[in-house]
């Protein structure tokens, strides 16, 4: 897992306190912030608290820093089990959520800086301001960027196995601390 700096630490923790989330010391000291192996953290990464993933479901709280984007992927199935299924539910600022569908309408926000635009093809928009909230279900190719404050969203879930995930840029390495307890 990639070393991040303090200053990008106390960033993230202050999206979540921005966002008025009541956090225990132990949530804040086990942030996990993944860069997915792309040493691209700024654009392209993902800031997440894990509050329980059970084999029932999960629970997480993430953060994207300003236009921060996490990478495309799919959540498959998985012996004989079906793939994940989550909600998201925007807490605080603007998450453009992008996934296959039909609607192939422009795009609002830019692809992320570093060379990795073409890994970006699902193309139908929803935009997510506090409040509202989105389900996707498995086996669809989604990614998701903050807008230009940044975002905090809670994701609700069946069970995670976020070492699984398919994702369509193959320079990723998704090491994560996302285990089942």
């Amino acid at each position: 897992m990639m070393l991040v700096s303090e200053d990008y630490k106390n960033n993230v923790k202050e999206l979540y306190k921005k966002a008025q989330l009541i956090l225990t010391e132990q949530e804040l000291n086990n942030i996990e912030f993944a860069d997915f192996g792309l040493n691209n953290i700024d654009n392209e990464g993902l800031n997440l608290i894990i509050y329980i993933n059970t084999d029932r479901y999960c629970a997480k709280e993430m953060v994207l820093l300003p236009n921060q984007t996490c990478p495309e992927h799919r959540h498959p199935d998985i012996n004989n089990s079906r793939g994940k299924q989550e909600t998201f539910r925007c807490r605080w600022g603007k998450v453009y959520l992008y996934v296959e569908g039909e609607n192939k309408a422009n795009i609002s926000c830019t692809l992320p800086l570093g060379g990795n635009q073409q890994y970006y093809t699902a193309c139908q928009e929803i935009v997510l301001v506090p409040g509202e909230q989105y389900t996707i279900d498995p086996n669809i190719k989604h990614w998701f960027k903050a807008g230009p404050d940044g975002a905090v969203v809670s994701e609700f879930s069946s069970t995670s196995y976020d070492e699984f995930d398919i994702f369509t840029n193959p320079n990723i390495n998704r090491v994560c601390q996302d285990r089942i307890r």
